[in-house]
């Protein structure tokens, strides 16, 4: 038995429609959430149930634009190679930067690796970086 979530900005559909709707209404709402951190943790999901052009317009017609007004910085992560090359470019130049993250397994032990592939106005380092996870479970970047 499932139960709806309880958190403010927890949705019950993923369709394209529903979900503009529901931004919509969020974007109006007085008072306006404060500054906070939206982390997602798999919008390729969203294909499943809507077809590429619709949650593409989604992105770029709500919650791309809605995102500054408001200071809400978001993390939208879409695995690699499932979308067509038109979706990654869309969605691409729509963002302020771009972070890549990869699992090499050709080393004994595999390594999680980050870069920053893109970002806007900003110099950064294009560099494959090691993460690791300490005892305490906390995210360490290698140089």
């Amino acid at each position: 038995m499932s139960r709806k979530s309880k958190e403010r900005f927890a949705v019950e559909s993923l369709k394209a429609a529903d979900l503009s709707l529901w931004m919509a209404k969020e974007v109006t709402h007085e008072p306006p959430a404060p500054e906070f951190l939206v982390i997602a943790d798999n919008s390729s999901v969203l294909d499943r149930f809507n077809a590429e052009k619709n949650w593409i317009e989604l992105y770029l017609t709500r919650m791309v634009p809605m995102g500054r007004p408001r200071q809400i910085t978001q993390l939208i992560p879409f695995v690699s190679g499932i979308h067509s090359a038109w979706a990654y470019k869309q969605l691409e130049a729509s963002v302020d930067g771009i972070v890549d993250f990869k699992l090499d397994d050709s080393t004994d032990p595999a390594q999680n690796l980050i870069r920053i592939r893109n970002l806007r106005n900003v110099g950064f380092d294009g560099k494959w970086h090691e993460l690791n996870i300490a005892e305490n479970f906390e995210v360490i970047l290698r140089e």
